[in-house]
Parts: C-alpha cells; sequence; structure tokens
C-alpha cells in the first residue's frame, strides 16, 4: 500500500521527509516510479511526483547540447553576464531560407536597437570595455576560464567602489589579470602582462598595490616551484 506523507520543511533552506516509521531523513527519489521512498526501510513516502529533467533523451553530448532549449550559463566575463538576447546575423529564417530586403531592414534595425539597449550607461560601457581587454589578454596568455572569472569578479568590485576614476581602464584591468593569476596561483609574471597590454609594468604593478590596498585583499606571492614546468 503506498500512503502519502507531507514533508517536514526545516529551518534552513532544504526540506527533508521523514519517514514515520524509522524516523531516517535519507529517501531515494524513483523517477521512474514516480516515487520517493526511505533508504532504510523501502516504505514509499510520496507517490506521484514530477520529473524536473527534460522531457527528451539524448543518448551522446552532442546530442544533449542540440536539444537543450536553455542558453548559455550566467558568467562574470561579460557585462552583462550574459542574460541578454543575442540576435544572428546571418539573414535567415528558421528554416535556412534567406530573408527578403524588407525583413533584412527590419533585422538591421534590431540588430542596432538590440547592441544600443546592452550598453546603456557609463558603467555598462565601462564594464564592457574592460572586460573584453581581460577576455582578450587571457586568451593571449592561455589562462583558464576559472581566471577570467576571477578576475572579472574583482574589477566588478573595483567598478562598484569608485576605483577606477582618474586611471586607464587598461592599466586597471591589466592589474586585475594579475591578481586573479596570484589568486589562483597561476605562474604568469607582470613582464608577460605587459608584453600583451597596452600599459607599462610600472603602471601594472602601482595599480595592483593600489587595488590590493584599497580592496583589502593580500595575496601570496606564487610558489616559485609552479614556474618550473615553464621555464
Amino acid at each position: 500500500m503506498i500512503k502519502n506523507y507531507s514533508s517536514k520543511r526545516k529551518k534552513n533552506k532544504n526540506s527533508e521527509i521523514n519517514c514515520p516509521s524509522c524516523r531516517n531523513s535519507v529517501t531515494v527519489r524513483d523517477y521512474q516510479q514516480n516515487k520517493i521512498i526511505c533508504e532504510s526501510c523501502g516504505l514509499v513516502l510520496r507517490a506521484a511526483i514530477k520529473d524536473n529533467g527534460p522531457e527528451w533523451t539524448a543518448f551522446t553530448q552532442e546530442g544533449y547540447e542540440e536539444k537543450s532549449r536553455a542558453g548559455p550559463p550566467a558568467t562574470e566575463t561579460i557585462h552583462d553576464k550574459g542574460l541578454s538576447t543575442q540576435i544572428d546575423w546571418s539573414n535567415r529564417d528558421g528554416h535556412g531560407n534567406s530573408l527578403s530586403p524588407k525583413r533584412r531592414s527590419q533585422m538591421y534595425r534590431l540588430r542596432k536597437w538590440q547592441s544600443r539597449l546592452r550598453v546603456v550607461d557609463a558603467t555598462d560601457r565601462n564594464l564592457a570595455f574592460a572586460l573584453s581587454e581581460i577576455n582578450r589578454m587571457a586568451s593571449q596568455l592561455g589562462l583558464s576560464r576559472s581566471v577570467q572569472e576571477i578576475a572579472a569578479k574583482i574589477y566588478r568590485e573595483v567598478v562598484k567602489k569608485g576605483l577606477v576614476r582618474g586611471r586607464s581602464i587598461e592599466s586597471v584591468a591589466s592589474a586585475v589579470l594579475y591578481a586573479s593569476c596570484r589568486e589562483a596561483q597561476v605562474p604568469r609574471t607582470l613582464e608577460e602582462i605587459a608584453e600583451i597590454s597596452r600599459v607599462n609594468k610600472s603602471d601594472i604593478g602601482k595599480n595592483y598595490r593600489f587595488l590590493s590596498r584599497e580592496l583589502e585583499i593580500y595575496l601570496p606571492p606564487i610558489d616559485p616551484t609552479r614556474y618550473v614546468a615553464r621555464f
């Protein structure tokens, strides 16, 4: 016999179902039978549960990505965190047919207004330019995505506190990228960042020391053994 029991919610965010038979809170969700079962005694605690997974089936990673209905995940490396809409530049409809000249002109106006609406104020323009510079330098240095995320978070904190005022965006972005390498323990020197940056080494070091003092962050030196594999 299948019995349904209401869940007892705790004060924290997670809600658990306590088994009335053995008082165990560890459960197993069987989505094939749409049941929640106690792991200890096997009592059915809830029936007809909802399956939150997709309605389709994919057997490969490529098939999963093709059938995925969601967009890319949110990221700190884009000024709007990747949540805005993007209009493709290919003048074709959903069936692959070419658009008429009237429809092309409409799509051109939509793209123009969409690009304007993505950057609405000076802060967005600052973030858009700085984050693109960080992504460019990180790509040339071969840095991982996690280092770019750390750099983007630090730069957003810099903009929030108004520390960019009176300084060039390129120098602050380069200093933030160097700080993210120090935090992630990635062996990159000031000379390497200065080579691919548009500012000199002294400006990057000065801005790095200023940001470390203002943000109250202490980044220990990178372990010298990490440079051995490179040199």
